[in-house]
């Protein structure tokens, strides 16, 4: 005697139904399965911030030459605090014209033109004062150093995925 009532189809049927159950537990398996393995005590891991500012680039750089060449990097850096510092202000106002130029009403295609030439031309003086601060630091660094810092984008690239 059968526990399941007589249907038409008979064996199909009894074939359905049992590859539902197979699959209903092979669900409910793998969702305990998840969820036995993300209650444990062990926390995810945590994934580092990159930090992406300026001096968190300066850093990145010093932190790769020998300590004597970090040291004379990093002091030249402070002596040229101020100019670095008076750049970045002057980049920073200059992007807050152009984002002023694209909301103002009515839109003037002109200013914005002109907002973006000095903007540009900030940036340029800002990257103009960071590379004379890094070659007046480079003028008094060791011959390792020198390397070093010249093989630092290198190293950078090379840790990002081609495209």
């Amino acid at each position: 005697m059968s526990i399941l009532p007589s249907m038409e189809g008979g064996p199909h049927l009894r074939w359905l139904l049992l590859g539902s159950l197979a699959l209903n537990l092979f669900f409910v398996g793998a969702a305990g399965a998840v969820a036995i393995r993300y209650s444990g005590p062990v926390p995810l891991a945590t994934v580092a911030r990159i930090d992406h500012s300026m001096a968190g680039r300066l850093d990145r750089i010093a932190a790769n030459l020998p300590p004597a060449d970090a040291e004379l990097l990093r002091a030249q850096l402070r002596d040229e605090a101020v100019k670095v510092a008076a750049a970045q202000a002057d980049l920073r106002l200059a992007q807050e014209d152009v984002r002023n130029s694209l909301r103002a009403q009515p839109f003037d295609a002109d200013a914005m033109r002109t907002a973006l030439a000095q903007s540009h031309a900030a940036h340029d003086n800002f990257d103009q004062v960071l590379h004379d601060t890094i070659a007046a630091a480079a003028a008094k660094m060791s011959v390792v150093g020198r390397t070093k810092l010249a093989d630092w984008r290198t190293e950078h690239d090379s840790a990002r995925p081609a495209h």
